[in-house]
């Protein structure tokens, strides 16, 4: 089955307000990127209205820290969910499973998903969820670690973390610690589904900057690694190890985008390192970050390799300002947010609009994209120029 065509697995993605913006973003594009469609619900809400999110990560804290993510629309009511019609479950974590874990009829659908023997995979805080529905005794489980009481007090086998990309598997249920577990976690429940990953051998660079956008760094970057590609992530400046600040762009009835502190993003590489020849794709992802990072001249000459090696590359929402001022658009055809028009017009390049504003285009070897929103597109479309593929 290629990447790019629906297959028939269907899963129910279980969301509440202030869930972690991560835990419940990155899964649900990156299956939905895989052809695994995802219903998003959450109790109380019906299709096309919003949930916020909750950005919580360990900043030298006791514990986590929190601040507003981004808004997530749900794409399906939770009163219409009938667990027959589905093949998983996955739970979001963050703070919305506290009061999720009081509702009779989230209790009841999680109880008929894990009494069916279909996959559940819970993360974080999720487990909270799993401990009020009665599913999780005798089971080996893990999670963020405050949750560890509970579940014990549950009747689980309560597998400390050692590290909090830590997942565990029992049965049907598949729970993980954090988001930074997400390649493990998404990975496990593909193969939980029936799916079969082939042809990731790939090695993948992403051009990353301070302000990039939250999602458009983390969300493809987890979701390749999930495949299976060894990913790095790089920056002018900076060292593997080091962090770049980001940014939640969001669209909240404003004439332009909203802009709020995103998490930290960890890099893996050191940029002074790199030997561009050694990779096989190119990713650029948006937000504040590519309007510098065109000034960088090793950062142009990155660009350049790709485009004239004609390997893919995939450019989302400002990235392209970095193609514009690298001089490889020209010839192209292509998208960006809607604001980067001029430079990819003087650029040379044909403008393809994005209507909707999720629309992905592939030209040759370039993807671009014009927002997070079009991220299932914009990972499938690059998944294809890899020869990525994942079956059922």
């Amino acid at each position: 089955m290629a990447t790019s065509a629906m297959s028939e697995k269907r899963v129910v993605l279980l969301c509440g307000d202030y869930a972690e913006d991560y835990e419940v973003m990155v899964p649900f594009q990156a299956l939905l990127a895989y052809g695994i469609s995802v219903d998003a619900v959450c109790p109380g809400k019906k299709a096309g209205e919003t949930c916020r999110t909750a950005i919580h990560q360990l900043s030298g804290h006791q514990t986590y820290t929190e601040i507003r993510g981004h808004n997530f629309t749900l794409n399906a009511s939770f009163e219409d969910i009938d667990h027959t019609k589905y093949d998983g479950l996955v739970i979001a974590g963050g703070r919305a499973p506290e009061y999720l874990a009081m509702d009779a009829f989230v209790l009841n659908m999680v109880r008929n998903f894990v009494n069916s023997g279909k996959p559940v995979a819970s993360i974080c805080h999720g487990q909270l969820i799993l401990a009020a529905a009665g599913a999780v005794g005798g089971l080996k489980c893990t999670g963020f670690p405050a949750v560890g009481p509970t579940l014990i007090a549950a009747g689980a086998l309560w597998i400390e973390p050692d590290t909090l990309a830590a997942c565990v598997v029992d049965g049907n249920i598949i729970t993980a610690a954090t988001y930074i577990g997400h390649p493990e976690f998404i990975r496990l429940f593909v193969k939980a589904l029936g799916g079969t990953i082939s042809k990731s051998n790939k090695r993948i660079l992403f051009l990353c900057g301070d302000f990039m956008e939250d999602y458009e760094v983390t969300v493809p970057f987890q979701s390749l690694q999930a495949l299976g590609c060894h990913v790095d992530a790089v920056c002018p400046k900076k060292k593997a190890g080091d962090l770049c600040p980001t940014a939640v762009h969001d669209f909240e009835g404003d004439q332009t985008y909203s802009e709020k502190p995103g998490h930290d993003f960890t890099l893996t590489a050191n940029f002074e390192d790199i030997d561009a020849s050694s990779y096989d794709a190119l990713v650029i992802p948006g937000g504040r970050a590519p309007e510098y990072l065109a000034l960088d001249g090793k950062v142009i000459d990155i660009a350049k390799h790709f485009m004239e090696s004609e390997k893919p590359v995939a450019s989302i929402c400002h990235g392209q300002q970095i193609l514009a001022a690298a001089g490889v658009l020209k010839g192209k055809k292509c998208t960006a947010y809607p604001a980067v028009k001029l430079n990819v017009v003087l650029a040379g390049a044909t403008w393809l609009e994005p209507e909707p504003i999720d629309r992905c285009f592939t030209h040759g070897n370039l993807v671009t994209g014009a927002a997070w929103p079009g991220h299932p597109e914009f990972i499938s479309q690059l998944m294809d120029l890899l020869g990525i593929k994942v079956s059922f």
